[in-house]
């Protein structure tokens, strides 16, 4: 089988989907790696490390796509102004697309059926389900790592004041008070990040777990009103609320958002559109100069104004919505990916063909496309299909 590796054509997207340690770990399986030139360059692994890992150098993304079985990409495929096409018109019918699709969003609806017309067969990392047997398969996982950490230090950039209390001889600066909703992987460092930086923290999550965790990592916690019974889905993720519920959540944290210097917002649905937790009248009434950073973005964003894909002041707040934070820790986060993919590849293919057996939860949570079918239940109830 030969497993493709394009360059990302992301806007600043330096991430890559395979370093040469798992280069080498794909050839001594039997893989055959083509790699494009360069691509691993933002990430600080050079073309030579490949080469010397066992991969085949090769010039253009055109000529991966012709010649691979299956491509391993970071994100979702893009229009490539350089070729003047976009990336899902270079596939074909058969091959394999494993990355992050982020399919229920609906900014990426035409390209998923474009995916599915082409007959591609189309794998998304946001869909591995969080089990103990797929941690090691987890990306979505190790890039919120990196995102929790990074987006604070973005946070902490924008804001035009202290983070910690200081000190001066002219008198006390209060420490800036930090706010994080959805309390996962993400929301964790977000707040263990925040904390170490000198913040008062604050946490919301609908599910109780969730908020204890927050607390042991000392963050106060701001009770949503939900219910346990309709906050926890199958495997302990948040559950889609009923609008009337989620009315009552938004009113439940506005006081201590609208008095927060950062908001920090990462709480998801697995596989459907994230829910809407700021709404631009809440936005209206934080303070001039806050910072929200919305990492929910790839699924539509907890805040209603979050500007996809960029940063924004609205309002007078400073809106976060970049969507490839892990991307500005390329050398980390393509590490940490690169080892998810190698694993998840090693857990589908079976004596060199690829096996998908929907009676397999980590198969059926995140097979997007396949036989000219879009499959992901999340991205069809988003569709209305």
């Amino acid at each position: 089988m030969i497993i493709g590796v394009p360059k990302e054509i992301m806007h600043d997207e330096a991430r890559v989907a395979a370093s040469p340690e798992t280069v080498a770990k794909f050839v001594s399986d039997g893989f055959k790696v083509l790699f494009e030139k360069g691509a691993g360059e933002g990430a600080q692994y050079h073309d030579e490390e490949y080469e010397k890992a066992g991969a085949q150098l090769v010039d253009g993304a055109k000529a991966i796509y012709d010649g691979a079985d299956m491509i391993l990409k970071v994100k979702e495929p893009l229009y490539n102004e350089q070729l003047g096409m976009h990336e899902v018109d270079m596939m074909r019918q058969g091959q394999y697309l494993i990355t992050f699709i982020h399919p229920a969003s609906p900014i990426n609806h035409e390209m998923v059926k474009k995916l599915a017309a082409r007959g591609v067969i189309s794998i998304t990392l946001d869909g591995i389900p969080r089990i103990s047997r797929a941690q090691n398969l987890d990306a979505l996982t190790s890039m919120s790592t990196c995102a929790g950490y990074k987006g604070i230090l973005m946070a902490a950039n924008d804001l035009s004041t202290f983070i910690p209390m200081m000190g001066t001889a002219v008198g006390m600066i209060q420490p800036a008070k930090v706010m994080v909703i959805g309390v996962g992987v993400a929301g964790l460092q977000a707040l263990a990040t925040a904390k170490r930086l000198g913040a008062v923290t604050y946490a919301a999550d609908i599910r109780p777990a969730a908020a204890e965790q927050a607390k042991s990592l000392g963050a106060k916690i701001v009770e949503t009103g939900v219910p346990a019974e309709l906050a926890i889905a199958d495997g302990g993720y948040a559950n889609k609320l009923p609008e009337e519920v989620l009315l009552k959540e938004r009113e439940a944290l506005k006081a201590t958002i609208q008095d927060m210097d950062i908001v920090f917002l990462s709480a998801l649905i697995p596989g459907k559109i994230a829910p809407i937790i700021i709404t631009e009248e809440m936005v209206k009434g934080m303070k001039r100069g806050s910072v929200i950073v919305d990492i929910s973005i790839d699924q539509g964003g907890n805040c209603a104004i979050t500007p996809a894909g960029a940063k924004e002041t609205k309002h007078g707040v400073i809106i976060e919505g970049i969507k490839n934070i892990p991307g500005m820790l390329p050398k980390s986060s393509t590490w940490m990916f690169s080892q998810n993919m190698y694993n998840l590849v090693k857990y589908l293919v079976k004596d060199g063909q690829v096996s998908l057996d929907m009676n397999d939860e980590v198969i059926s949570k995140s097979l997007v496309t396949k036989g000219g079918e879009i499959l992901h239940a999340g991205t069809r109830e988003a569709m209305g299909l």
